[in-house]
């Protein structure tokens, strides 16, 4: 994989937590801790897309005819059968 060398600016409270995160062991040096920054915030990212298609699946799936009771009960009644309750 090919890499870019970027500079950053940073403020001198960011550089001491970078620092003390190298400090404490977490990371090497300050680019590994730029590169995890980036690959949780890309997990994140993919997290919420995730969550915000299947927000839009269930509003685009239309009004339910299920009561609350009915709902919990089939919730209730899965749990059971994955050992989870």
């Amino acid at each position: 994989m090919r890499t870019v060398r970027k500079t950053i600016t940073l403020t001198d409270l960011h550089d001491q937590w970078i620092k003390a995160q190298i400090a404490a062991g977490h990371f090497t040096n300050d680019s590994e801790y730029i590169r995890d920054l980036i690959r949780r915030d890309r997990e994140q990212n993919a997290e919420f897309e995730a969550l915000k298609a299947s927000v839009k699946e269930g509003l685009d799936s239309g009004l339910s005819e299920k009561t609350v009771p009915s709902i919990m009960a089939e919730v209730e009644a899965r749990l059971r059968t994955d050992g989870r309750l």
